[in-house]
């Protein structure tokens, strides 16, 4: 891990020294001052901050019921949720809760107003108000305390473009309203002068996510021009009005887009030379160090100086679990250490490079402001060259002491309504608990000196380390199968290599259009009388490749030449057949943008999507590869004169019929399970995604798979595909599509014909009519995000989409609005385009069925949303529509669709909801957002489904995290990506020996 070190260091350590003094002596000044301020003595929130931070659980808790109270408008609800979340006893609760739980029983309505009103002081304490009026009140108190005031409107999660328009306009409409009332106040020179000039009088924060429902890092480029279609009039009107914009940073995936739409706009002609704008930097970044120097750079050549706030952050937490859980590099630093002397590195230059960057010091820790200061005194700089910044509510004490000193601070002052405010005060209140900073009031007071002014101690880099799989490469095989499987981790396009890799691979596979792919059996070329023609479904003009087909006679040479294989490949050892699986992984892994591209364009996936299934595809390689090694070893209990072993063998010779919608990774999954059990395969794939199995099968035989092992047989799934399930040589059939086809291959697999001397197994996933749950007191941002993910992600056309939604309760109409406008907001088009999360249907044939039931779908439900495609659209498309007041016995409630369209209807209670879920052929997955607990436990226990999901979308199951599958009419087969997925493709055989002779037996059998 890198380590800072103050640049003056290296060449000054006398200067090193007095500035280490100096910051010493300011902070004791800080101190002092603060303790004289602080005279109130604890109060409630003190006391309970202090249980959060001695009770991990409590804090849990508390954080998650300050984040759902808002939504409980029912006082019996509120007292229900407040027993679930704190009356189990197995925290040490303050009095105040115990108290507040004692008298719930017998008077929910008191306890309800109880709790209410501790919300809104909680509430009081960090957001300085309900609307602009309010703030407005907050802010004149703060300036009558010689303290200015950054002002902050509440409600940054927008879902939809109309939201977004929305939260544009009340920004505009704040500027024109607290403008000149601002600038009536009279004015006080440490606040309202910047470098020896009168300073704007109104200053104003905003977060960029807010001014575009579809931001996303793999669209940077569209997202910067969405986002700045919406700042450019805002930051023209705030010049206008003479006051400051800060642009405010939040999670790291976003960084990017926010520094790039800046530097974008404050280039432009009418803004070039406006020096009253700012951007917020986190120190707790490992790359903060790089973009402060990336934005002197910039402002120096744009000629006019900009303001940079400099924050430790307010999503460590989020940013921490998030790059662990995907195995993405962590961005942040994992040591309070580490973070402060970033903090102080980034400071130092920050105020090197003054005038060009103007410095915000945006903290509540003693020791960060003297450095702040002994740094600002060492550039000869005053106190209307730099200024300090923190958060309304936050070390009271503190911040009186700053100007008594005689340095500028200026409050950030959020406002708004309480549900928007939510995510704000959760942050602020995890802030306060995490024991990472100086928050509360008198908690700097009573601390330490030689704790609270300590320098960071350098960070120990073992502490530190790079995320990954392990410390493996993808081409170090001998390591490889002896390391824990984890996760393929999924591109975060946070990084510009990937966007470029991406557009580089897209104009690669375009360079390979219209090739041809033979049949191969016995790995050699098939002449053929016929092919197919597999297009492009985004512009079915565009031809993506040709592939034989296969008759029946091709299909009995085939199957020959598997037994064939068979012989020699089932005695291949486990640990040599998984070793060439892992090469194939290893191959796909350097090859991954290019496959993923070929998705793009032969099975219309956007760039999100594609990248998924190939991970998901190399998940699969790898993880049955160990599985594969793990089973290859006996199990068996021995007893005193008997050995006992528990053992597998291969099946024989496989069939594999994969589907469109997942056309690498689920091929990739039945394939590679089938050959790491020791069986040969028979290859049929969907007549949709052709090219992309043919590819992946010439990856195989590079990875140096053996010729006959696969066989390659493209064709009509009526003849091909029948006769291979009929083939009396084939041992089982494995299988993904459509409900109507899997039972007639289940029941056509069932016959015993001539000559066939075994029982075939058949594993089908056939699909779902899948639901999500929406309790009263889900959160709702993202709810609305989440279902639309998941009803409308791939268009639909997978079989974990979500197409039924559950609401129970009042939040029906509300909902269902929130949720027409965000898939309104959706960006339809060819899905090459990285600003297009909705691309085509697979095929004509799918778009009239689904067109079909739209029609039909009219005649028993009202149809709130049909969105049109585009007017240039030349494919397959059919944009999402949306039903609500769906009758439960309606073909539309009930029947697979298999593309975006999303039925909707009220339930009265969660047993209601669970019987409506549960009132389905079909059980593959399901998903419930709600916050109360026991709710979550009742859905865990009676939702009849093989996948559900809490809180989240209910696709994207990854291998071993969720094993994928479902029963009813879903399918029959174990689940893929889990335990017990690869014994279904073997045998499984207990060898008995009695070891006993004439009386004695081997040592090793005695006891």
């Amino acid at each position: 891990m890198k380590q800072f070190e103050y640049t003056v260091t290296r060449g000054d350590s006398g200067l090193a020294a007095r500035r280490e003094q100096r910051i010493q002596q300011l902070g004791r000044v800080l101190l002092e001052a603060s303790r004289e301020r602080n005279r109130s003595g604890e109060s409630w929130f003190e006391r309970i901050t202090e249980s959060m931070l001695r009770d991990e659980q409590f804090r849990v808790q508390i954080l998650r019921f300050v984040d759902v109270l808002p939504s409980l408008t029912d006082d019996a609800e509120l007292v229900g949720h407040l027993r679930e979340y704190f009356g189990s006893g197995s925290t040490d609760l303050p009095a105040l809760f115990k108290w507040g739980l004692s008298k719930a029983h017998y008077s929910p309505k008191l306890t309800a107003k109880a709790v209410r009103k501790a919300l809104v002081l909680v509430a009081a304490r960090f957001i300085g108000g309900k609307d602009s009026g309010e703030a407005m009140d907050a802010v004149i108190a703060l300036r009558r305390q010689n303290l200015g005031f950054s002002l902050d409107l509440l409600g940054e999660a927008v879902v939809s473009e109309e939201e977004a328009d929305h939260y544009q306009a009340a920004y505009l409409q704040l500027l024109e309203t607290l403008g000149p009332a601002i600038r009536r106040e009279s004015a006080i020179p440490l606040l309202d002068r910047v470098d020896g000039r009168p300073g704007p009088g109104l200053y104003l924060s905003l977060k960029l996510t807010s001014l575009y429902s579809q931001v996303s890092a793999v669209n940077c480029e569209g997202s910067v021009d969405a986002i700045s279609k919406r700042l450019r009039p805002m930051l023209l009107a705030a010049r206008a009005q003479h006051a400051f914009v800060c642009i405010d940073m939040e999670q790291y995936e976003y960084k990017a887009i926010v520094l790039e739409t800046f530097k974008k706009l404050l280039t432009e002609d009418g803004l070039r030379d406006w020096p009253h704008v700012g951007v917020a930097i986190q120190a707790y970044l490992k790359e903060s160090p790089d973009d402060i120097e990336g934005l002197a750079r910039w402002a120096a050549a744009r000629g006019t100086p900009v303001t940079v706030r400099l924050v430790r952050g307010a999503y460590w937490d989020y940013e921490s679990v998030i790059a662990r859980q995907h195995g993405w590099e962590i961005p942040v630093w994992t040591e309070k250490s580490a973070t402060d002397r970033c903090y102080e590195h980034c400071l130092e230059r920050l105020l090197n490079h003054h005038p060009a960057l103007r410095t915000a010091v945006a903290t509540h820790n003693p020791r960060s402001i003297a450095c702040a200061v002994a740094l600002a005194e060492e550039q000869g700089l005053g106190s209307d060259q730099f200024e300090f910044q923190m958060l309304y509510g936050m070390a009271p004490a503190l911040q009186h002491a700053i100007p008594a000193k005689g340095w500028c601070l200026r409050v950030y002052v959020p406002f708004g309504e309480p549900v928007p405010g939510m995510a704000y005060l959760v942050r602020r209140l995890l802030e306060n608990s995490s024991g990472q900073s100086l928050l509360i009031s008198g908690q700097a007071a009573v601390m330490d000196e030689s704790v609270v002014l300590a320098p960071p101690s350098p960070s120990d880099p073992s502490l530190n380390p790079s995320p990954g799989r392990n410390g493996a490469t993808r081409t170090d095989q001998d390591n490889r199968d002896r390391l824990e499987f984890t996760n393929e981790p999924l591109h975060r396009f946070t990084d510009p290599r990937e966007h470029e890799s991406m557009r580089s691979a897209i104009e690669w596979s375009r360079r390979r259009l219209g090739d041809y792919y033979p049949v191969r059996i016995n790995d050699e070329a098939v002449e053929t009388a016929t092919f197919t023609e597999s297009v492009n479904p985004a512009d079915p003009a565009e031809l993506i490749g040709r592939v034989g087909a296969a008759d029946a006679e091709h299909v009995d040479i085939a199957v020959a030449g598997a037994r064939e294989a068979f012989q020699s490949w089932s005695r291949v050892p486990a640990r040599e057949r998984a070793r060439i699986l892992l090469r194939t992984a290893a191959l796909l892994h350097e090859r991954r943008d290019r496959f993923a591209a070929l998705e793009i364009l032969e099975a219309g996936k956007t760039w999100f999507e594609a990248d998924a299934n190939i991970t998901e595809a190399i998940d699969f390689l790898e993880f049955y590869s160990r599985e594969a090694i793990r089973l290859d070893t006996p199990d068996g209990l021995d007893v005193p004169g008997e050995n006992n072993v528990y053992r597998y063998s291969p099946l024989g010779v496989g069939v594999v019929i994969p589907p469109w919608n997942f056309p690498l990774a689920i091929l990739t999954g039945m394939l590679s399970a089938s050959l790491a059990a020791g069986n040969t395969v028979i290859l049929k794939p969907s007549s949709q995604t052709p090219v992309i199995a043919a590819r992946f099968v010439e990856l195989l035989h590079e990875a140096g798979i053996p010729a006959g092992v696969v066989q390659f047989l493209p064709g009509p799934g009526s003849s091909v595909g029948q006769r291979l399930v009929e083939h009396p040589d084939t041992h089982f059939v494995v299988f993904t599509g459509s409900e109507a086809v899997g039972t007639a291959l289940i029941e056509s697999a069932a016959r015993r014909r001539p000559r066939q001397r075994h029982v075939k197994r058949m594993i089908a996933e056939m699909g779902g009519k899948n639901a999500i749950i929406v309790d009263s007191d889900a959160e709702p941002d993202e709810t609305v995000k989440g279902i639309v993910r998941s009803a409308f992600g791939y268009q639909g056309q997978k079989c974990s989409a979500c197409s039924r939604l559950i609401v129970i309760g009042d939040q029906y109409r509300p909902l269902l609005k929130r949720l027409v406008d965000a898939t309104r907001s959706l960006n339809i088009g060819r899905p090459e385009d990285p600003s297009v999360n909705f691309g085509p249907v697979i095929e004509s044939a799918a778009m009239e069925r689904i067109r079909n039931a739209i029609r039909e779908g009219q005649q028993a439900a009202r149809l709130e949303l049909a969105v049109d495609c585009p007017a240039d659209a030349h494919g397959f498309f059919v944009g999402p529509a949306v039903f609500s007041d769906v009758p439960p016995d309606s073909a539309l409630f009930r029947d697979e669709i298999f593309g975006p369209v999303l039925s909707i209807l009220r339930a009265r209670d969660l047993k209601h909801a669970l019987d409506l879920a549960n009132d389905s052929a079909y059980a593959l997955t399901g998903g419930l957002y709600s916050r109360s607990p026991a709710n979550i436990e009742r859905v865990k226990r009676e939702f009849q489904v093989g996948n559900l999901y809490i809180n989240r979308g209910i696709t994207g199951a990854l291998v071993v995290r969720q094993p994928f599958g479902g029963f009813k009419m879903s399918g029959v087969g174990s689940k893929a990506g889990g335990r017990s997925y690869l014994t279904q493709f073997m045998n499984q055989q207990t060898v008995t020996e009695n070891t006993v002779r004439r009386g004695f037996a081997p040592a090793s059998g005695i006891d």
